[in-house]
């Protein structure tokens, strides 16, 4: 009976101190899985030609800082491109930066992060759900057409598009998504007003005469049938320019005749953006018309100009304290913004919406992204092209922007 007694208790010992022993390891494992979970390291490291791995984390934003906070004031963050140069077919050659013999990928491994709030990934799904039934138009130069054709590709993730139409330079193009009815047109109007050729003794000078109270009719007829119109210009402005109002002449910008008044780009930025406005607002035979305009894009030639061999062959972006603050980017998005929020007072009673998609500042530390020598001009061998965006690239972020903007509108939550 007592070796029996014995026996129990030992029994009973060796079971507590087992059971405890499992308890307080397992109690440890939790305590040290979720040390991981809540200090995992964020001391991310970069080097040239290596894709960088890091940790993605999801903060649940309560609904109203979504709805509210600044897209624009914020940081560049790791994060992974929607598609690949492989992956969309739409790519333009000149803008297919990797398929032109570009090593480096560092630049496509960066995404926007607002700075008191998160914003989803671009989902096509939810932007052609938004704009079922819609027509959207990039209007403006070259870089609006770099933004259509980012936007193309972002959607071609949900839906294969369809060219429906296309002109010889590929100025005037029009793809639609047959299964959402949304059609997604690009319409080439470098000043947004009437801008004819000057010509001196049967030569092009390479400036234009600018009408500035006059919309260019390429885009203007079209317009009735827009319910989406993106706006953007500035670049051309720097040409030797002749400023016109009521067809009389009234300056000029850079041009060498001392007889005539002398303006900077800004002037003519200001009243063409104004002009435009002006139309969207007093057009009779449109609908409501949601109007935005994404400010000026900077441009990053370095050693020179375009045409005095200005490169761009920095592989990574720069901090906000190494920005130029002395460019005249600034004035000219700060014209654009003014012009913009003038219309949108103005075109208030008539129902038409007028905002803003401000890149200007968080596109000036993307000196990594342009194409540089990639990008195969037959016409131009010899130039750096350090004023588009490869493909992809930082310009998707512009349309990530985009979305967001127009679920707030449509008071959608993210």
């Amino acid at each position: 009976m007592k070796s029996e007694s014995n026996y129990k208790v030992k029994h009973h010992f060796l079971v507590t101190t087992t059971s405890l022993f499992f308890f307080i390891t397992f109690i440890a494992i939790i305590t040290i899985f979720s040390h991981h979970l809540i200090y995992y390291r964020t001391d991310i490291k970069y080097t040239n030609n290596t894709l960088p791995s890091f940790n993605q984390t999801v903060t649940v934003q309560p609904k109203k800082e979504i709805e509210t906070c600044d897209l624009f004031k914020g940081q560049w963050i790791p994060g992974a491109p929607l598609y690949t140069n492989y992956s969309c077919t739409t790519i333009p050659i000149m803008k297919n930066c990797l398929l032109q013999g570009r090593k480096d990928t560092d630049f496509l491994y960066w995404r926007w992060k607002p700075d008191k709030c998160e914003i989803p990934r671009f989902s096509a799904p939810t932007f052609l759900k938004i704009l079922r039934g819609k027509k959207m138009a990039f209007i403006g130069d070259s870089l609006a057409r770099n933004h259509m054709e980012s936007l193309l590709c972002l959607l071609a993730t949900g839906e294969t598009p369809t060219l429906i139409e296309k002109d010889e330079d590929d100025k005037f193009t029009t793809w639609e998504f047959p299964k959402h009815n949304f059609t997604l047109t690009a319409l080439w109007s470098p000043f947004l007003v009437t801008a004819t050729k000057i010509v001196v003794n049967g030569t092009e000078t390479g400036g234009f005469h600018l009408h500035l109270d006059r919309p260019d009719p390429k885009w203007l007829e079209k317009l009735p049938s827009m319910d989406y119109a993106v706006f953007n210009g500035g670049h051309w402005y720097f040409r030797q320019n002749s400023l016109y109002e009521g067809g009389n002449i009234m300056g000029c910008v850079y041009c060498p005749d001392p007889n005539v008044t002398h303006f900077g780009p800004g002037l003519a930025i200001g009243r063409s953006f104004r002009t435009a406005f002006k139309a969207i607002n007093e057009c009779k035979k449109c609908k409501r018309i949601v109007t935005f305009v994404r400010t000026f894009s900077p441009q990053h030639f370095e050693n020179g100009e375009w045409n005095t061999g200005g490169d761009c062959n920095r592989s990574r972006l720069i901090g906000p304290d190494e920005v130029d603050r002395a460019r005249p980017d600034w004035e000219y998005r700060d014209i654009q913004v003014k012009e913009a929020e003038a219309a949108r007072d103005a075109g208030r009673e008539r129902g038409n919406v007028f905002d803003v998609i401000d890149v200007t500042e968080m596109m000036q530390t993307r000196v990594d992204g342009h194409p540089g020598v990639y990008w195969r001009n037959k016409w131009m061998k010899g130039f750096n092209d350090c004023l588009h965006w490869c493909m992809p690239g930082p310009a998707d972020t512009w349309n990530e922007l985009l979305l967001e903007t127009i679920k707030r509108q449509n008071r959608i939550s993210s």
